[in-house]
């Protein structure tokens, strides 16, 4: 049950239905979590911006989508699980890579290598010890990647978290997280 209540899109407030608008038009739907951002109009623009802002990045969607898959998963948030499930598919994960995504894991090194990094990311709140860049690195993961990891790894956790503490009801097919 949401704790915070959507805000419908008819009734939206002159500063946030254009914002709406544009997710609702980028993305042929207007998933929960934004209607829920536009309860604080700051908020949904800061959402908004910032996925605008690394969907313009090196990092490919397919990339970031397992990045938020590996994000999802360690803080257990069912409803970006569920919407990065449907959009890692969009953007060409498999089955196998999408389950492997949540894990932290790719058959594919350089993949495998952010989604390391991730996991320290999130699992030690960005206070990775130098073996872990190290280790990108060697795997041919650049400085501007790794700050566009940081990027990515933050949105996901705010949009985690924002899911979380109010509830939002999932609008795509569901999935669990695993407990750890």
């Amino acid at each position: 049950m949401s704790r915070i209540d959507a805000v419908d899109p008819q009734t939206a407030l002159a500063d946030v239905k254009p914002l709406l608008d544009a997710v609702q038009k980028g993305m042929g739907v207007l998933p929960n979590m934004f209607r829920v951002a536009a309860r604080a109009p700051a908020a949904l623009e800061a959402l908004v911006a910032l996925f605008g802002a690394t969907g313009k990045g090196r990092l490919d969607a397919r990339t970031r989508e397992a990045v938020a898959l590996a994000v999802s998963e360690s803080n257990g948030c069912d409803y970006c699980l569920s919407a990065h499930t449907l959009l890692g598919k969009r953007a060409g994960l498999g089955e196998g890579a999408l389950l492997e995504a949540r894990l932290a894991r790719s058959d594919d090194a350089r993949l495998a290598a952010l989604l390391e990094l991730t996991r320290a990311i999130v699992d030690h709140r960005g206070r990775v010890a130098a073996s872990a860049l190290d280790q990108a690195r060697s795997a041919g993961v650049t400085d501007s990647e790794i700050v566009e990891l940081v990027a990515n790894v933050a949105l996901t956790t705010f949009t985690n978290y924002l899911n979380e503490v109010a509830g939002t009801e999932i609008d795509f097919p569901i999935v669990r997280h695993r407990a750890r």
